[in-house]
């Protein structure tokens, strides 16, 4: 599979032989609907709480007598069925969302996305980002001269590039990873995939 490398004004520079294990398979949508719903879950943290009957405060004394009071018998006016008092079942606090999914079905995932990317023709390629300063009127420019302003972009680069990030950071429809960032929420999120040639290598290296 042979796709154009462009430069940051959107001349063609050259054409570069993609790995079609990873970027031409067919996208296994079972795969990647496990993935994204897997790394949903593992954002998710257990902060709902509510306190138990040991936890409320207040309730020592036992409210009235055992017996002889024609009302049934209570120990404290904390118990769960009091108002005010703690709550049997509720949430702890404990919880673990996490979901397992399989090194191959992640990978396989990964190379589905990537894929269905290059297919829609929605995969640009740079040679490499030049900014001299952090700009968002220049990354703006990027974008235009790529044909992909206003859309949901994922620029990925090799490594972390503080002025790409820095110029990009403002602008609403984009979102900047490195190589090592890179996960099939974002990946699946985005409408545009642009990547740096020497991202391309990197991600070949781990997945073909």
């Amino acid at each position: 599979m042979k796709s154009q490398v462009l430069d940051i004004k959107g001349t063609k520079v050259k054409d570069i032989e993609l790995n079609d294990s990873v970027w031409a398979i067919e996208p296994h949508d079972q795969a990647m609907f496990d993935a994204v719903i897997a790394q949903q879950a593992s954002m998710r943290q257990a902060t709902s709480k509510v306190k138990t009957r040991a936890e409320v405060r207040g309730g020592g004394r036992k409210p009235w007598r055992q017996k002889g009071t024609g009302r049934a018998r209570q120990g404290s006016i904390r118990s769960p069925q009091w108002r005010g008092g703690g709550v049997a079942f509720g949430p702890t606090g404990e919880r673990n969302y996490k979901l397992s999914v399989n090194k191959k079905v992640r990978a396989l995932a990964m190379k589905s996305a990537l894929s269905q990317k290059a297919k829609e023709d929605n995969l640009v390629i740079v040679d490499k980002f030049v900014f001299s300063k952090p700009s968002t009127k220049d990354m703006v420019a990027v974008l235009t001269s790529l044909n992909i302003d206003g859309q949901k972009t994922l620029i990925i680069t090799k490594e972390h590039d503080n002025l790409v990030v820095k110029s990009g950071s403002n602008l609403e429809t984009v979102n900047i990873l490195n190589r090592s960032q890179l996960n099939i929420f974002d990946l699946m999120n985005a409408t545009k995939l642009l990547v740096t040639e020497d991202a391309i290598q990197a991600i070949e290296e781990v997945y073909a």
